[in-house]
């Protein structure tokens, strides 16, 4: 079998069957909707490698939402229920091995259940996410004979392409929107005591003055977009040696205010996680594969939304996930991944319905 030798053929080779171990799957969703729409940015992203040329793909994410929390404490739920798909499309560019451009455009489904006016509300939102734009440049790229290691910057815009439709509810306070009092220590979801006392277990759903359950589902988790340009920065890090690897990534989302004066906190993703390459294959002709396993611990945290500079303290959360990726290479060109994420600590700063699970699929193609 032909080898190539040379710290440059080296290089190549390596980084060709390193592939999509280098992918980390970051997103998002502790709070639904946007936290999903943010959640789906991370991964076109790290689909990316050090190569020239375009790139074409689709990543999707899909979570179901089953579960209502107040704090850390599980509430009785009424039958609300959402269930979210986001499909990014993504076109690339790699200027250089170190310097590159992608957009994404997600399009977003979303039914779901939830309680309005004493009774059960059903419905969908279908259409058009906020498209990003991002910019990756890779200042960090060292390969020897068992090794890799590799550090990108990331940084970019939101740009308001998604309806900002839902928003209104948020404006017209209706009886979806419950009315906590400021609790002092609340301002930092993850931090402050619970709306409902520590504790484990079920406990019984709060009710709003309307004598109605109090909703977990709000217009603000609806929202195809927010109608305003957000930006974007992060970093990640990817290190292998022999067939073993791990991965690490931090982004950042700053908001700004968008549509009916509304604002959207900012939001803090990040995924740690170690792999292994459970095969690897190298024909010497550009056909090898990869196929790699990796454990990933992800979290997210973000604060309380504003409406006309007042904050919104049913708005804030903070989430942990546990999960599988599997990633697939095939030559130079295709790219496949493949995971799923359980939740292992789900903390809100008032009634939410939060995810029960959340599965990923990404498949790139490089010119």
């Amino acid at each position: 079998m032909h080898r190539p030798h040379g710290p440059r053929a080296l290089a190549r080779s390596r980084w060709r069957h390193i592939g999509l171990g280098c992918a980390l799957w970051v997103a998002f969703t502790g709070a639904p909707g946007l936290a999903c729409d943010l959640c789906a940015v991370y991964t076109a992203t790290e689909t990316q490698q050090g190569r020239t040329g375009f790139s074409v793909g689709a990543a999707e994410q899909f979570s179901y939402f089953a579960t209502v929390r107040d704090g850390r404490d599980r509430v009785q739920n009424d039958d609300e229920e959402m269930r979210s798909s986001i499909t990014q499309v993504l076109v690339g560019y790699n200027f250089t091995e170190t310097l590159g451009a992608q957009f994404n455009l997600p399009i977003i489904s979303r039914d779901f259940t939830r309680v309005l006016n004493g009774g059960l509300d059903h419905g969908d939102e279908t259409g058009l996410g906020d498209a990003t734009i991002v910019a990756m440049y890779s200042p960090l790229r060292w390969v020897d004979g068992s090794s890799v290691v590799r550090g990108t910057l990331i940084g970019g815009i939101k740009l308001p392409t998604g309806s900002a439709d839902r928003l209104r509810e948020e404006v017209d306070s209706t009886p979806v929107r419950p009315t906590f009092p400021d609790v002092p220590g609340r301002g930092l979801p993850g931090f402050g005591p619970s709306a409902t006392g520590e504790g484990s277990g079920v406990i019984s759903r709060p009710h709003s003055g309307h004598g109605a359950a109090t909703s977990g589902l709000h217009g603000h988790d609806l929202a195809l977009g927010s109608g305003s340009v957000d930006g974007i920065v992060g970093a990640r890090a990817f290190a292998s040696w022999k067939r073993l690897y791990g991965t690490s990534s931090v982004q950042y989302f700053i908001r700004s205010q968008g549509s009916y004066n509304y604002q959207y906190a900012n939001e803090l993703l990040w995924r740690v996680g170690p792999g292994a390459f459970l095969a690897l294959d190298d024909t010497g002709l550009g056909r090898g594969y990869t196929l790699g396993l990796a454990a990933a611990l992800s979290g997210e945290t973000k604060g309380l939304d504003k409406l006309s500079g007042v904050k919104a303290p049913d708005t804030g959360f903070t989430s942990i996930y546990l999960g599988p990726t599997m990633t697939f290479t095939w030559g130079e060109s295709l790219q496949a991944i493949l995971g799923g994420d359980l939740p292992v600590l789900q903390n809100t700063s008032g009634v939410s319905l939060v995810p029960d699970f959340r599965i990923q699929a990404a498949l790139t193609w490089r010119f």
